[in-house]
């Protein structure tokens, strides 16, 4: 990918400083990891990207704010990274607030960001891009943030490089569902025996299949097709009777999951925003082509689940209901999902 030379970047960002940084990268035809790394040495530093060395870094920095998103979803939750498990292909943080699953290989571009003329003051962040400068992860301080230790992890991390260019490769074409149809009965057979969620994603591999491919293919009883507004009523269901949600918003370097009730909505044009004090989700409701209510058998009891694609087949979000005392079952997640307007049965 081909990006203007960095100071006409920078003079765009000046020129456009009310666009969202992904926007501004949209509107030049270039990725939003390029857009930050031509700030380097204009208030951006380039830092360690690896999670091993950053988020364990931020698990000392008290509260935060974390933010994972996609095309189509943005999720933002506040509060302390705790219990960090690293891994060479996945990682997880476990706290009670922020909850992670990490996937390093994706951890590629890492800066750290400042502006001295916020508006409370400076503004900081650390963001971490792709292969293909696509935004994996985001991380900004709060009121309880511990800025000294900010700006030591900052100095830390910072590699040294003041190249205000970043090398980046095209992404590759959206996957869209794979079907393998002559494997239908054996994919309900497998996925009927399955004592646990995190299975799924093996098991359609071991069939040449992925996620929507299998849902496409395995019809009742363990998928059914919703309207694309189920998404939407599943949200207001919720929060109307306080029933606690996982609620799911990833890329492909990194899943953020939300765990509690949610209770404010307030859309605002095309998208649905969710605007708690500890947890905001910003959803593009035009973007969801396809909605899937999603019934997975484990251990712990039958886990059911609401999943939104977009028309590329890309997966947007998953809501589950909260699991509790080790129950993957929710009576009243399930209650919800019973008032869904059905689209069709799966074939």
């Amino acid at each position: 990918m081909t990006a203007p030379d960095p100071a006409a970047i920078r003079a765009a960002m000046e020129e456009k400083d009310t666009l969202r940084p992904r926007d501004l990268a949209m509107t030049l035809g270039i990725s939003e990891g390029q857009l930050v790394a031509a700030t380097v040495g204009f208030g951006a530093r380039r830092i360690i990207a690896d999670p091993d060395r950053l988020i364990a870094g931020v698990c000392e920095l008290g509260e935060v704010m974390a933010l994972t998103r996609n095309e189509s979803a943005v999720h933002e939750r506040t509060g302390v990274y705790q219990d960090w498990h690293p891994g060479t292909h996945a990682a997880m943080v476990l706290g009670d607030e922020i909850d992670l699953r990490i996937f390093p290989k994706h951890w590629v571009h890492g800066f750290a960001t400042r502006r001295e003329d916020g508006a409370k003051g400076p503004s900081r962040s650390l963001q971490v891009f792709d292969a293909h400068g696509e935004a994996v992860h985001k991380i900004y301080p709060r009121d309880g943030t511990d800025l000294a230790a900010w700006d030591r992890l900052v100095d830390a991390l910072a590699t040294g490089e003041t190249s205000d260019e970043v090398s980046v490769t095209p992404p590759p074409p959206p996957e869209g569902a794979r079907i393998v149809p002559e494997k239908a009965d054996l994919l309900r057979r497998e996925w009927q025996r399955m004592t646990d969620t995190h299975q799924f994603l093996r098991l359609v591999a071991k069939f040449k299949m992925n996620r929507l491919g299998a849902y496409r293919l395995a019809g009742l009883p363990f998928v059914q097709r919703l309207g694309t507004k189920a998404v939407d009523d599943v949200l207001h269901a919720v929060a109307r009777k306080g029933v606690p949600i996982m609620l799911f918003v990833g890329n492909r370097g990194c899943i953020q999951i939300h765990s509690g009730p949610i209770e404010t909505l307030k859309p605002m044009g095309p998208w649905q925003n969710v605007l708690d004090p500890r947890f905001n989700l910003h959803l593009r409701l035009d973007h969801i082509a396809e909605a899937w209510l999603v019934q997975k058998p484990t251990k712990r009891g039958m886990a059911l689940s609401v999943e939104a694609f977009d028309a590329e087949g890309q997966l947007i979000l998953q809501i589950f209901g909260m699991r509790k005392e080790g129950a993957d079952y929710s009576a009243a997640f399930a209650e919800v999902a019973e008032t869904l307007p059905v689209l069709e049965a799966a074939e």
